[in-house]
């Protein structure tokens, strides 16, 4: 995997959050309510399925695209 392949996901990935916050601020603001109210342990392993997730995308990306 090349430098510029990471550097162009995280300029995608960034560029996605931002244009989110700049089109619905005050959803995000609701979102972080609603998180700040979930138990870690529901957070944690929703991260741990979006990981999961993208890992797979990489994968598929890699070895079959």
């Amino acid at each position: 995997m090349s430098l510029q392949l990471i550097l162009i996901g995280i300029g995608m990935w960034l560029l996605i959050e931002g244009v989110v916050y700049a089109a619905a601020p005050d959803f995000m603001q609701r979102l972080a309510e609603f998180l700040s109210r979930m138990p870690p342990r529901e957070i944690a392993l929703a991260g741990i399925g979006s990981a999961a997730i993208g890992a797979i995308f990489i994968v598929i990306a890699v070895r079959f695209l």
